[in-house]
């Protein structure tokens, strides 16, 4: 048993972090009141993006481990301005939210595939990833050095440190209240002097760099290659927001637990206790238990007041 998490828990950390900083930049975005269900086409635009400088540049500097850091900085500045479609559209012209974030996901993974096929040929862009290390010292620690700090990555721990700083900025500065007031009292907000409109610009951006950031993670860690496909990870993202009640550490264990689920069926042929379960049943296990979290915590839904609701300024 031990051995099998050995084996199973890198894995599971490497798979949690797209979700987790996917789930965190909807966090933002639905705090200020703009629900964003496209997340898996901005992921895509991500990887798109990221693929294409990395590649680009690996020609010039194939051993260069900073090639990598600028297609990660590309992958968010893509995943920022494709979410500003999503932003005008639901901000200045109060469209229907769902309908939007569904035209990103439609539109993001035709357009990237036609761009990659123009590049390519193929539609695929391959580029050499990340390699994992072990953490020094702390990867000595017993049993949870083996668990934690083997075979890790460098996006984890960048992605650990924007957990950090974005639960600091929500709860514990001016910005975050005034975004938290947006998706909650947006009137009462624009009463006290916030520019709701902004403010929720602002919080559908982020979801837009951090989705990006998630589909560049895949695609530089466990992936290294572009496909235009992040297999409807934007969605287990919006269902671990949901199942983590709108909180980032309710949404860190949540993301961990459908990362940790997700990794058991991907890798159960190669670990011999596991492969004498029906590999079916252990690829569907994240998505039923997604549905079945939904539905158990959707009656104590704790999402903000005035998600989802347009925003009419009362200022002419």
């Amino acid at each position: 048993m031990w051995t099998t998490l050995e084996q199973i828990f890198p894995y599971a950390i490497v798979f949690t972090i797209p979700l987790l900083i996917t789930a965190l930049g909807a966090l933002f975005s639905e705090r200020s009141g703009v629900v964003n269900i496209g997340l898996d086409g901005l992921m895509i635009v991500g990887s798109f993006m990221g693929a294409f400088v990395a590649s680009r540049l690996q020609e010039q500097y194939p051993n260069d481990a900073w090639v990598l850091w600028v297609g990660l900085l590309a992958a968010m500045a893509a995943g920022m301005l494709f979410s500003l479609l999503h932003a005008f559209a639901s901000i200045n012209l109060s469209a229907n939210q769902i309908i939007s974030g569904t035209a990103i996901n439609l539109i993001a993974g035709a357009l990237t595939i036609f761009l990659a096929r123009n590049m390519t040929g193929s539609g695929n862009i391959r580029i050499s990833t990340f390699a994992p290390f072990e953490v020094p010292l702390l990867s000595s620690i017993p049993i949870i050095g083996d668990l934690f700090f083997t075979r890790t990555y460098a996006v984890t721990w960048f992605v650990l440190l924007i957990l950090v700083i974005s639960t600091i900025a929500l709860y514990k500065t001016p910005f975050g209240m005034r975004l938290r007031a947006c998706g909650e009292h947006p009137h009462a907000a624009e009463a006290a002097g916030v520019r709701v409109q902004s403010m929720r610009y602002v919080g559908v951006m982020i979801s837009g760099a951090f989705s990006g950031l998630g589909g560049a993670a895949i695609l530089m860690t466990y992936s290294g290659e572009f496909n235009g496909n992040v297999s409807g990870l934007g969605f287990l993202a919006l269902a671990s927001l949901i199942f983590g009640q709108w909180r980032p550490l309710g949404v860190l264990a949540a993301t961990f637990f459908f990362g940790f689920a997700s990794t058991v069926a991907n890798v159960s042929q190669v670990i011999p206790s596991l492969a004498v379960i029906p590999p079916v049943v252990l690829k569907v296990f994240p998505y039923v238990v997604t549905l079945i979290a939904l539905v158990i915590f959707s009656k104590s839904s704790n999402a903000p007041k005035a998600v989802g609701e347009p925003f009419d300024s009362g200022k002419r």
